[in-house]
């Protein structure tokens, strides 16, 4: 596969980095990060300036450019996709690793003395920003606010325009509540806080609060805007156009009977409009430190309430409603799959089975499905060496056959009206190898660890992490990821802030009733095969014999309802408890996947399904 060169673009950035035209004072290294200005995980087009000057693709990395040097950060996910696409003008580092030094101990190391660095403070957040600027500072080094995004400079006319595409009005059939229900939940919070406004940056929090959905970034149904929460009103930041097809009477925005409540500003005008407001507020200003940097610094520090999001954890605890359309969303795309594997089974037999025909083929299976409109995330359909590349996505230089003699690892999901799905399943189309079926069957361990796991009220994601990998640390084994992530109610398909990880953060949250994350443990032989298991599971109330000290006890319902493939399971690896939980999952997917087979008129693929999960042991 052919590597883009980089080397004219990093000698363009690299002369920027010494014009005072664009900078304040000539720099000695320059900041890339993956976000945008919202600190999105997934962006635009517009927005891939990491991509554009790296080649590496990758949905999280930091780039960092120095006057002779360029190098990128990314995490485990991602080091064999990194290896394969950054040219030799780079060096990757591998985060995570005892011998990859930090970036800020990096820079320390390469800077002369008296450095310079140089970010787009609307890229960094507060929190990345702080820390960092600390750590030079202490070694005698400036962190610089450099306001011209100079990769913007060197793409110039070729950079994608910024998108600005229609939105999708939810009702509250969907969501459970109305969006003056949830300004007046965030009103009461200000209260509590004493706070006057509540700066909202993130762009999944936005669409949650007005019941509005979008498609700005693919795969991730939000649009681009800001928000200030007051006392009394809500300021909204967005294009014009944004506002057309009944959004403006969604909003109210022409009801001025008691005077809007909804006030519409220029997205562009945030800056500014924050500047004002604190010279006129007597309380302060409440904003998360995962806006930008940016964003901060208009607002006087004697002025801010730095705090996590409110909205965040409201949107992360679905309702009943919510929970609802979540598992009907699970069901059709069940279908979907189901459809999918029993056609791999007979096209595999053609000899011309590739990755991007299955994972196209796959997206027509869910376009039949009601409510769908789009894919969650581009479709991870890779055989076998490629599915040791965590977040794989197939090309036409990396297409490979999916054959009988390899394993198919398959991770998939869509966006739904009334739901987001993501889904990986691990299939053997020939005869796997007894290794391949421990490594699979000690993934699966895992992931029933976890499943029915019974814990108090307040654990936090990463005291659960250990659950999912015991049975591969037991023989030397392990993955380099983290095991689950918050999923969105039609919306992000990776949504905070809780999580399962073996890395422990400040940010991290008690898991709360009402909360669907993923349970994906896996374990990936590099040049060989992956294996993952991924389904969805909802946080709910357990029933204990015993309730000590009235904590409360919560435990898992898995909700995605995708049979898994017995013949990689090894028996005799499993407990009777564990092939208990097999055949029982297996039945409620026979059972409620059946169902809507039978609504659909899918016949054959019922047929499948009841063939797929017989009872094992």
């Amino acid at each position: 596969m052919s590597v883009k060169n980089t080397a004219v673009i990093l000698s363009k950035i690299r002369s920027l980095m010494k014009n005072t035209k664009y900078v304040c004072e000539p720099i000695h290294a320059y900041i890339i990060p993956t976000g945008d200005a919202h600190q999105s995980e997934y962006v635009s087009d517009h927005d891939k300036r990491r991509d554009y000057i790296s080649n590496f693709t990758g949905s999280a990395g930091t780039a960092i450019i120095t006057e002779t040097q360029a190098a990128l950060w990314v995490d485990g996910r991602y080091f064999l996709q990194a290896e394969k696409q950054l040219d030799s003008n780079w060096t990757l580092m591998k985060d995570g690793l005892k011998e990859t030094p930090t970036q800020a101990d990096w820079l320390t190391k390469i800077l002369p003395v008296g450095g310079s660095v140089g970010a787009d403070p609307f890229m960094l957040s507060l929190e990345k920003w702080k820390p960092l600027e600390k750590s030079l500072k202490t070694n005698g080094h400036t962190l610089i606010a450099v306001d011209k995004n100079l990769v913007d400079i060197v793409w110039n006319d070729v950079q994608p325009p910024p998108p600005n595409n229609n939105l999708i009005i939810l009702s509250d059939t969907y969501t459970g509540l109305s969006w003056q229900e949830k300004v007046k939940k965030i009103q009461s919070k200000l209260t509590e806080k004493k706070s006057v406004a509540f700066v909202l940056t993130a762009l999944d929090e936005i669409a949650w609060l007005f019941n509005l959905r979008g498609s700005d970034i693919v795969y991730n149904p939000v649009f681009f805007a800001y928000t200030v929460v007051t006392t009394d009103k809500v300021h909204l930041f967005i294009d014009d156009s944004k506002l057309e097809n009944g959004v403006s009477e969604h909003l109210e925005l022409s009801d001025t009977s008691n005077g809007a409540l909804v006030i519409k500003h220029d997205y562009n005008s945030i800056k500014d409009f924050l500047a004002k407001l604190h010279q006129s507020a007597e309380k302060k200003i409440w904003i998360s430190d995962k806006s930008s940097y940016a964003l901060h610094s208009a607002i006087p520090k004697s002025k801010r309430l730095v705090e996590p999001s409110p909205v965040a954890l409201l949107k992360s605890v679905k309702n009943k409603t919510e929970i609802k359309g979540m598992k009907n969303a699970q069901i059709r795309d069940a279908v979907a799959l189901c459809e999918y594997f029993r056609w791999l089974e007979k096209e595999v037999k053609s000899g011309n089975l590739t990755e991007i025909k299955a994972a196209d083929k796959l997206e027509q299976f869910r376009r039949e499905q009601a409510e769908f409109v789009s894919l969650s995330f581009d479709t991870i359909s890779s055989s076998g060496s490629n599915g040791a590349v965590i977040h794989y996505k197939p090309s036409p230089e990396s297409d490979k056959a999916i054959t009988t003699d390899q394993i198919y690892l398959c991770d998939s999901g869509a966006q739904y009206r009334d739901g987001t799905t993501d889904t990986t399943r691990t299939l053997h189309l020939g005869i796997p190898t007894q290794y391949q079926k421990e490594c699979f069957t000690r993934v699966l361990k895992g992931h029933i660890n976890l499943a029915t796991v019974i814990f108090p009220n307040g654990v936090k994601g990463h005291m659960l992490d250990t659950l999912a990998r015991t049975s591969l640390w037991n023989v030397g084994l392990d993955y380099l990821h983290g095991t689950g992530h918050g999923v969105g109610h039609f919306l992000n398909v990776h949504e905070g802030p809780c999580g399962i990880s073996s890395k422990v953060s400040l940010a991290d949250v008690a898991l709360q009733e009402g909360m669907v994350l993923s349970n994906e443990p896996g374990y990936y032989e590099d040049g060989d095969f992956g294996v993952r298991i991924e389904s969805l599971i909802l946080v709910q109330k357990a029933e204990t014999k015993y309730d000590f000290k009235n904590k409360g006890f919560l435990t898992f319902e898995t909700i995605t309802p995708v049979p898994l493939q017995t013949s990689l399971i090894d028996p005799k690896l499993l407990t009777e408890k564990e092939i208990n939980w097999i055949n029982d999952y297996h039945s409620f997917c026979q059972q409620v996947v059946g169902e809507e087979m039978e609504k659909q008129g899918r016949h054959e693929a019922k047929k499948w399904l009841i063939k797929s999960t017989q009872p094992i042991g």
